[in-house]
This record gives C-alpha cells, structure tokens and sequence, in this order.
C-alpha cells in the first residue's frame, strides 16, 4: 500500500511538473534558468502570468532598493515596470497594473 501510495505522489508531481512546462512559453524558460544561474536573491526572484488589459503577460517583481520590476508581453518583449525603481512607482507607463490584473498565478519561484 506505501509503493503505491509513493507511485501515485511521484506521477502527480511529474504530471504537475510537465503541464506547467507546457503552459510556459520557451522564453519563459530560458528566463527561470538565467535566474537559476545568477546568485540567491533577496527576496527571491519570482515570475508571475496575469491577464492584463485582455493579453497574458509576465510579471517579474522588483529586486532591492532601485531595480524597477518588468512586466514581458506573451512573446517575451518588456511591456513596462508597474513598480519598483527610484521612486517605487516603475516607469510609470502601467500604473493600473495592480488594479487591472487577473488570474494571476506564481509560474516560478526561486528555491534556494
């Protein structure tokens, strides 16, 4: 009863794995194994997918002090920074970002 138990966890989890590969763009997985690369940031990097203004986007938070965050259309392009940066407010070009997005769920999160 135990192996089963194990078996079934293991393909949950390798199904839970694949689907969320297949929902990610390849860019979106080139990005998480550039972050993977780069030393343990603090807080931890972290790549959202939200509906904004009827299109999906990407959301990557701001890291520390002045780094602005980035939001990246479906093709990978940088759209705007909603926040972070200087002030805190982005670059200003999306400021509704927070008000307007939808159904967004945590794609990536840094584990180390």
């Amino acid at each position: 009863m135990k192996t089963i138990f194990i078996v079934v966890a293991c393909l949950l989890f390798a199904s839970s794995a694949f689907s969320q590969e297949k929902k990610s763009p390849q860019w979106v997985q080139a990005l998480i194994q550039r972050y993977e690369n780069m030393p343990v940031a603090n807080p931890a990097l972290s790549i959202s997918r939200c509906e904004y203004r009827g299109e999906t986007v990407y959301y990557v938070p701001p890291q520390c002090c002045d780094i602005p965050s980035i939001l990246f259309n479906e093709e990978g392009k940088e759209v705007c920074s909603p926040d972070g940066g200087e002030g805190g407010d982005g670059d200003g070009t999306c400021t509704d970002f927070f008000v307007e997005r939808k159904n967004c769920e945590v794609l990536w999160k840094d584990p180390r």
